[in-house]
């Protein structure tokens, strides 16, 4: 046998020790043996205007100024940014702001602004963030990053509408954005290094000026900073997916390409890493220091044998106690698909926001999930 055919047998038996010694209740592959603290389903959640028609999305997130639900559907799309439907085509308004009790709409707003909508955030003050990943065929929407007031105004854009790059002034699909404790802006910008599975296609990536990195502003719009770039070492990323602060000023980023959890400073330097959360699209990081972070993307071709659903573990170990199932699917086998976009509000409901591949099976843009 090569040293090329042992190396997944040794990272199996090594992934299987490490869950023993850091006391893992079940198997953090599969999410056997752990509880599922939210086991009620309800799909299709959120009132959804007349005449409109779920599309995927890939985020959710909790308004800290009143603990609502805000997210968006692409209107109408079922993809994640191909030809056809999307919010050029269909300019309707995407975004929503869900009463989280009742589920009915308190605000719907940005129309006619994006393309193809993909992370959001609600900052401190109730405005809405949210990034635009593709470019429309004529050049004039998307690679940008958007800022509304709580009631739609647009408030600021950050990019060069319709134009991909990777200098300060333009994004190459940015994936989202996150205000940070001090008011600063920080962007995750680059979404095709997930697909680069050798050195060889990494270095065409940057040759064809494609980005894997962090990008930071001041509050006002102006460019600070930026790190990070295709690859697999810290501080590097193959598709930087989704960003959260925690209760300590740390900045996480979802390296969905390279299936970790990857934590920096306010400055980019590197802190640490998580590894139990699998393929990870999208997290949220409650009050109480729970991570809850949300398995798209794994599957017979990429990050077999690990099941998708939401993996919850404490914040300051690289450990699972819990683990919400995703959905069966036959393409997928017993490692079924979920949601992309996680969110959790002040009562322990999860609220999910399914992406393409789960969207067919969840019936809607949302899902939230319950205690009995």
């Amino acid at each position: 046998m090569s040293n090329k055919s042992l190396v997944p047998i040794l990272f199996a038996i090594s992934l299987l020790l490490s869950s023993f010694s850091s006391g893992q209740a079940g198997n953090i592959v599969t999410g056997a043996g752990f509880p599922n603290p939210t086991p009620m389903i309800d799909n299709e959640w959120g009132d959804l205007p007349s005449g409109r028609q779920w599309g995927s999305t890939a985020g959710i997130d909790i308004d800290p100024t009143d603990g609502h639900v805000v997210g968006y559907e692409r209107c109408g799309s079922g993809s994640a940014g191909g030809p056809g439907v999307n919010c050029d085509s269909n300019p309707v308004a995407p975004i929503f702001k869900f009463d989280r009790h009742t589920r009915e709409v308190l605000a719907n707003f940005g129309d006619g602004v994006m393309v193809t909508p993909h992370g959001i955030h609600v900052d401190d003050e109730g405005n809405v963030w949210v990034a635009d990943f593709a470019g429309n065929a004529a050049g004039t929407k998307g690679h940008q990053v958007h800022k509304f007031s709580p009631d739609g105004e647009l408030l600021m854009s950050l990019g060069t509408a319709g134009q991909p790059g990777n200098d300060s002034r333009h994004f190459n699909q940015p994936n989202d954005v996150i205000v940070g404790p001090d008011g600063s802006i920080y962007v995750a910008d680059g979404h095709s290094g997930q697909n680069m599975l050798s050195n060889e296609a990494i270095e065409e990536g940057h040759r064809a000026g494609q980005t894997g990195r962090i990008v930071k502003f001041a509050p006002d719009g102006s460019y600070l900073k930026e790190w990070g770039r295709l690859g697999t070492a810290h501080g590097e990323f193959r598709t930087p997916h989704a960003l959260e602060f925690d209760s300590q000023g740390r900045l996480w980023v979802a390296d969905r390409g390279n299936h970790r959890l990857e934590i920096f400073d306010q400055e980019g330097n590197y802190l640490e890493s998580r590894y139990t959360y699998g393929r990870i699209s999208g997290f949220f990081i409650t009050d109480d220091d729970m991570v809850y972070a949300i398995d798209s993307e794994s599957g017979p071709t990429r990050h077999e044998p690990w099941h998708c659903g939401v993996r919850i573990g404490p914040l300051n170990e690289d450990r699972i106690v819990a683990f919400i199932p995703g959905y069966q699917t036959e393409s997928r086998g017993e490692q079924g698909t979920a949601g992309e976009g996680v969110a959790v509000d002040s009562d322990g409901n999860v609220f999910a926001a399914e992406g393409p591949a789960s969207l067919p099976l969840a019936g809607g843009s949302f899902t939230k999930y319950t205690a009995r």
